[in-house]
């Protein structure tokens, strides 16, 4: 099985007219690492930036604007795509792994491959994805009324994750956590 797993640092929550300023992650194939990524992009041109949401992630305006360009970042993760997967054989995909990315991160990322012209998404990635925060509702279930939240630091700390508060919200580190509680799930 080939696993994407990854997270976004966005510039705002709304998809259609916020960005990307940071992309990482993890292939795993048949249960293995085979390469870790930590993309910082500048975000689109035209996308809003969130004040508030640079806060949360700890970076400021003048810092993601300094980032790689969008196109070149592009580049580099389709050139690290094609060595694991052969975008023209249907049965060679990848599965999508993030924390709460069906709802969020999946949406960022293919909006990222159409603003770089790429209309073939669906080409590398399987459409349905491995969202670590659903398969953790089953996990959890028992002791769902008692957790304050359900956000990525809650449920790895429920699921007995070490979490460093001062690291979160940097989306290598958001991706260690969510690979942790999958890796904790599927070996249940």
């Amino acid at each position: 099985m080939k696993i994407f797993y990854f997270d976004l640092e966005t510039t705002g929550v709304n998809p259609q007219v916020h960005g990307i300023h940071q992309i990482s992650g993890m292939i795993e194939i048949d249960g293995e690492i085979k390469e870790k990524f930590d993309f910082h992009v500048a975000p689109n041109q035209h996308a809003l930036i969130d004040k508030e949401a640079l806060k949360i992630a700890g970076v400021t305006h003048e810092q993601i604007l300094a980032y790689p360009p969008m196109r070149e970042v592009y580049r580099k993760i389709i050139a690290m795509l094609s060595k694991y997967v052969d975008r023209y054989d249907k049965t060679d995909k990848f599965f999508l792994c993030g924390y709460n990315n069906a709802a969020f991160d999946n949406q960022f990322f293919r909006g990222f491959f159409a603003q770089n012209y790429d209309n073939y998404f669906g080409s590398w990635f399987w459409s349905n994805s491995l969202d670590v925060m659903v398969l953790a509702t089953l996990a959890l279930a028992d002791k769902r009324a008692k957790l304050q939240n359900f956000k990525l630091a809650t449920v790895a700390e429920a699921m007995g994750v070490k979490v460093e508060e001062a690291d979160l919200h940097d989306a290598m580190y958001d991706i260690y956590l969510t690979k942790e509680i999958f890796d904790k799930i599927r070996n249940q």
